[in-house]
């Protein structure tokens, strides 16, 4: 996934990007409590690395984001 397409206006909401991070998280504990293949624990763990840089630390909401202030006239 290249760079623009996680500052689609999808992921604006923050509570949309936390929910992800968690799934992926969860995922993962479900990998490593019932002893999946090791396979899937090492791309459950690196898809929530990748989450938590790309959502919740260096996101950037897209430049054409709406001002939060009105218009002054």
């Amino acid at each position: 996934m290249s760079r623009r397409d996680i500052s689609h206006p999808f992921y604006r909401p923050l509570w949309r990007r936390i929910a992800i991070v968690a799934v992926v998280a969860l995922w993962l504990g479900y990998e490593v409590t019932f002893g999946g293949d090791p396979m899937w624990l090492v791309l459950a763990t690196g898809m929530l690395a990748y989450s938590v840089w790309a959502f919740l630390l260096t996101y950037r909401p897209p430049a054409d984001a709406p001002s939060a202030e009105p218009d002054q006239q």
